[in-house]
């Protein structure tokens, strides 16, 4: 079998959050000055979105190119984003965008409690690797990230609903992965807890 080498972690950061940033900046850039093509008028945020979709899918290919795989949530994230940022793009539409962080959110929390109720925690077939855990502690961690996902989907929706865009795009940019550290940061104890290393000191 090909072993390919691990990513540096300074380009997997590039990789991951680039796109965001390259979204972000187009945003600020565009904000104030629409652009007409084709007799139509398009946004600050209709512009950031089609620069961002083929930013993410060339970001995506890479590293699928460099590590031999991607995960099921980067893929799922990916379709729904080419789909919906699509949907954006062609309609004009800035709401099918802001709405695709809701369904990520929404689907992640169905995958993940419907494994729970097949008494299988999906989340450790994900992320076993990166955090060695017993089955107990997988079950826990399951229903608070299940918990975690339905509150960012209902944060989402009141916030590009009820505020502006650069708000949105604020809280895209910095608030969601900032609460998504946060949540796993608060999650020290339990992988303290149900440790592999934890387990061998109790026998």
């Amino acid at each position: 079998m090909d072993e390919r080498k691990p990513v540096a972690p300074a380009l997997k950061a590039a990789l991951d959050f680039g796109p965001l940033l390259v979204f972000f900046a187009a945003f600020f850039l565009f904000k104030d000055h629409p652009v007409t093509l084709w007799g139509e008028s398009y946004g600050g945020f209709v512009l950031a979105t089609a620069i961002f979709v083929p930013v993410l899918v060339v970001a995506m290919a890479a590293l699928w190119a460099l590590t031999g795989r991607l995960a099921p949530m980067q893929i799922a994230t990916l379709v729904l984003v080419v789909v919906f940022g699509g949907l954006s793009i062609w309609f004009n539409d800035p709401r099918f965008f802001k709405m695709k962080p809701t369904l990520i959110y929404l689907l992640f929390a169905g995958l993940l409690g419907f494994g729970l109720l097949r008494g299988k925690p999906w989340l450790q077939l994900v992320m076993d690797g990166a955090i060695p855990m017993a089955p107990e502690g997988w079950v826990i961690l399951t229903k608070r990230l299940v918990a975690f996902f339905v509150f960012l989907a209902i944060a989402n929706e009141t916030i590009w609903r009820l505020f502006s865009d650069t708000v949105w795009v604020n809280f895209k940019t910095f608030g969601l992965p900032v609460l998504l550290m946060g949540f796993f940061a608060a999650q020290a104890p339990l992988f303290s807890r149900f440790s592999p290393e934890e387990g061998k000191k109790e026998d």
